[in-house]
C-alpha cells in the first residue's frame, strides 16, 4: 500500500479526496502502531471523536492533525512540506561581487582645502 500511497497524484485529487486519503493514511500508521483511537486520543489531548472524523475524512483542523502525528510520533512527514531556501546564482555573483579583494592600509586623508 505504501508505493500506492507514493504515487498518488495529488494534483488530480479533489479537496476532499485529499483530506479522505489523508484520513485513511493516519488510521494506517495509528492501526501499525497498534493504537486504539482511545489511546491516541489520551494521548494527542484530543476527543476520540476527532480522531474517527479525521480517519472518515471528514474535514478538521490543522491543529488536530499535529496532534493526532504528535501522539503517532510521526512529525517528522511534516518535513516534507518544508521548502528549502534558495539562492539565485544572480544573488550569489551579486553577494560576492561585495566582499574585499584585498586589504588596504591606513589611508591618510588629505587635509582640506582653505580655498
Amino acid at each position: 500500500m505504501s508505493y500506492l500511497y507514493n504515487n498518488l497524484n495529488w494534483y488530480s485529487m479533489s479537496d476532499a479526496a485529499i483530506i479522505t486519503e489523508l484520513g485513511k493514511q493516519l488510521k494506517r500508521m495509528r492501526i501499525k502502531a497498534n493504537i486504539t483511537q482511545q489511546e491516541l486520543a489520551d494521548k494527542s489531548g484530543i476527543f476520540r471523536s476527532t480522531i474517527s472524523e479525521i480517519e472518515n475524512g471528514r474535514v478538521s483542523n490543522m491543529l488536530s492533525f499535529v496532534q493526532i502525528l504528535r501522539g503517532l510520533e510521526q512529525l517528522d512527514i511534516l518535513g516534507a512540506f518544508v521548502v528549502p531556501d534558495s539562492i539565485s546564482p544572480l544573488m550569489v555573483a551579486e553577494q560576492q561581487a561585495k566582499y574585499r579583494k584585498r586589504a588596504t592600509g591606513n589611508k591618510k586623508t588629505k587635509p582640506a582645502s582653505e580655498w
